[in-house]
């Protein structure tokens, strides 16, 4: 009985966004994640409206969008620079900002949210979220290494949940990972799927799994260089010399962890090591562990494996 009612259920919620187009986007967090989303929805016609708990960080947020455009107008426009002044205008025209995030979903067609890497932070986002925003409006977590299936637990639309992790920087990087539930609906995946290319991106199919794809190949590559470089087999500076010249590498492993940051390194692995400690892949690094107690996150803090000025 239990599975019939599931199944029912799930029949009339899904009905809901059966061939939904995304037209009016709400972006939950403005850091340097969902600013950048934020860009791109903007800059391919999406009505977008950006929402974090201050005007002060939204209006960083949104000087920050402005910079960027600037940037791609430059190469874009190099010839033409009144139809780039003109193209910055229309794209910031397409971003408002709030800080009432139950007002403003009840517009929404997709909720995305690129907020702090906390399970219980984003649940509650979500249930909140849940009871304002219509029943056709699809949710989607932008995490890079927490199970969308729990974020999801927190909401009543588990068919309509799901998740598109983008790759900072947003307005360059081409992927993003398009990520479904065992109770994600068909009619969401392909929404999610076909709003990531109408954002000029290239999706992949991911299913919901530690690191998705990308950083389930990744991370691992990174933490295996860790314990190379610990048991003395290599140091550090080889081993990045190594990656770029023999595997083609634009950065090796131990600057790659510095530009994405330790401590982000070291909560994806405690994580996966939570989730299940039985697998080496997930083992922990004494040498990780001691930098960032030592307050040595990479580049973000000035120095990491390496020092920067």
């Amino acid at each position: 009985m239990a599975f019939f009612t599931h199944q029912v259920c799930r029949g009339f919620s899904s009905s809901a966004v059966r061939n939904v187009v995304i037209k009016n986007v709400t972006i939950i967090g403005g850091g340097q994640m969902g600013a950048g989303i934020a860009q791109v929805a903007a800059s391919t016609g999406h009505s977008v409206t950006l929402v974090d708990t201050s005007d002060d960080i939204l209006k960083k947020a949104l000087k920050g969008i402005e910079g960027s455009l600037k940037r791609v107008v430059k190469k874009k426009f190099a010839d033409k620079p009144e139809a780039g002044e003109e193209f910055i205008q229309k794209v910031l025209q397409n971003v408002s900002i709030s800080t009432d995030a139950a007002s403003v979903v009840q517009g929404a067609d997709l909720v995305l949210e690129a907020i702090v890497e906390n399970l219980k932070i984003k649940q509650d986002l979500f249930s909140q979220l849940d009871k304002a925003a219509p029943a056709h409006t699809i949710f989607a977590s932008n995490t890079s290494s927490l199970p969308i299936t729990d974020i999801a637990s927190s909401t009543n639309r588990l068919d309509r949940f799901g998740g598109l992790h983008f790759f900072n920087p947003v307005p360059m990087m081409k992927l993003v990972e398009v990520i479904g539930t065992s109770a994600t609906s068909q009619e969401t995946f392909d929404s999610l799927l076909n709003f990531s290319k109408a954002l000029g991106k290239t999706p992949v199919s991911c299913k919901d799994t530690p690191g998705f794809i990308v950083n389930r190949l990744l991370v691992p590559y990174m933490m295996e260089a860790l314990r190379l470089h610990e048991r003395g087999h290599g140091s550090k500076e080889d081993i990045d010399i190594a990656m770029k010249l023999g595997a083609g590498y634009p950065m090796g492993p131990f600057e790659l962890a510095d530009y994405v940051g330790l401590d982000t390194l070291k909560f994806i692995m405690d994580g996966w090591s939570a989730m299940d400690s039985s697998n080496q892949l997930f083992a922990q690094s004494e040498l990780l562990n001691k930098l960032v107690a030592e307050g040595k996150w990479g580049k973000k803090t000035g120095e990491g494996f390496y020092k920067y000025k």
